[in-house]
C-alpha cells in the first residue's frame, strides 16, 4: 500500500501546497486500486500529476469542510466533460449530507449522476479492492471521521495499516482509529503556544500523544496551516512520541 500526498495545507491552500488530499493505492493479483482521501482546494490539479481522476476506485471524505471537499466540483466537471467523455458514477463515501454538499459545491441539482454517494456507518467496513476502510467518529465542530485503511504491504509480508485522522482534537475515536497503525497521518494545525482553542485541531504535541497512546509506529504530520511553524510542530511531536516523525509535503510518497 502506498500513500502519495496531493495536498497537505490546513484550512486553505498555501503557496506551496493544495489543501487536504491523499492518494492511496494498493495492488492485488489483477491490478492497482486507487482512492483519494479528501479532495480539498487545488487537489484536483495535483491528482492529474499522478493518476487519471476518472480511473479512481473511490473518493473517501473525512468530513465536509471546504478545505477537504471543494474540488469535488472540479472532479464533477472532469467526469462529465473530460477527454474520455461522460463517465460512470464515481463512488464517494462521506458523512450524512454529502449529496447535498456536492450539489452546493457544483451549483447544480443534477450533478448526482456523476457520483454514487454512500454514507459512513461506524462499525461497517468498506472494501476497495484489497483495502478495507473503517471509520471512527472524532472531535470536530461538524461530523467528522478518522479513516483506518488496512491493505497489503509493499513487500508482501502481510497486512499494514494507514490511519488518517482527518480533522480532530484529542479524543478516544482518533486513538482507536490509530491502534498499532504502521503509519499515522495526523493533522497538527495548531502548536502549543498558538491559538488556545480546543475541540477543533491537534497541536504537534497532542498528535504525538495520540501516536503514543495508540502505539503507532510512524507519525506523519499534515494539515499545517500556512502560518503554522512546521518545525515547531514537529519538535513538539517528538517530545510526546519516540518513533519517527515526518512532515507531509506535496508529492511525498510513503510505502507501507
Amino acid at each position: 500500500m502506498r500513500l502519495t500526498v496531493l495536498g497537505c495545507s490546513g484550512s486553505m491552500s498555501s503557496p506551496e501546497s493544495a489543501s487536504s488530499s491523499y492518494l492511496v493505492q494498493a495492488d492485488d493479483a489483477e491490478r492497482t486500486y486507487s482512492m483519494v482521501l479528501d479532495l480539498g482546494s487545488g487537489a484536483m490539479g495535483q491528482l492529474l500529476r499522478y493518476h487519471d481522476p476518472a480511473a479512481l476506485d473511490a473518493v473517501l471524505l473525512s468530513h465536509l469542510h471546504a478545505d477537504h471537499v471543494v474540488d469535488l466540483a472540479a472532479l464533477h466537471v472532469y467526469l462529465q466533460y473530460g477527454p474520455a467523455g461522460p463517465q460512470p458514477p464515481m463512488p464517494v463515501h462521506g458523512p450524512a449530507g454529502t449529496t447535498e454538499r456536492i450539489r452546493q459545491l457544483c451549483g447544480e441539482e443534477d450533478c448526482d449522476e456523476q457520483f454514487d454517494v454512500g454514507t459512513w456507518q461506524p462499525g461497517t467496513a468498506l472494501q476497495v479492492g484489497p483495502m478495507t476502510i473503517e471509520v471512527f467518529e472524532v472531535r470536530h465542530p461538524v461530523t467528522a471521521y478518522a479513516l483506518r485503511v488496512t491493505g497489503p504491504s509493499e513487500d508482501g509480508s502481510g497486512p499494514v495499516v494507514l490511519t488518517y485522522t482527518g480533522d480532530t482534537d484529542s479524543c478516544t475515536g482518533v486513538i482507536d482509529a490509530a491502534r498499532e497503525a504502521d503509519l499515522l497521518l495526523s493533522e497538527a494545525a495548531f502548536w502549543e503556544d498558538g491559538p488556545p482553542i480546543r475541540g477543533l485541531h491537534l497541536t504537534g504535541r497532542r498528535a504525538g500523544e495520540v501516536a503514543t497512546a495508540a502505539d503507532a509506529r510512524h507519525l506523519v504530520l499534515t494539515h499545517l496551516q500556512p502560518w503554522t511553524p512546521a518545525e515547531t510542530v514537529r519538535a513538539e511531536a517528538l517530545t510526546a512520541f519516540s518513533g519517527p516523525v515526518d512532515l507531509a509535503a506535496p508529492g511525498a510518497v510513503w510505502e507501507l
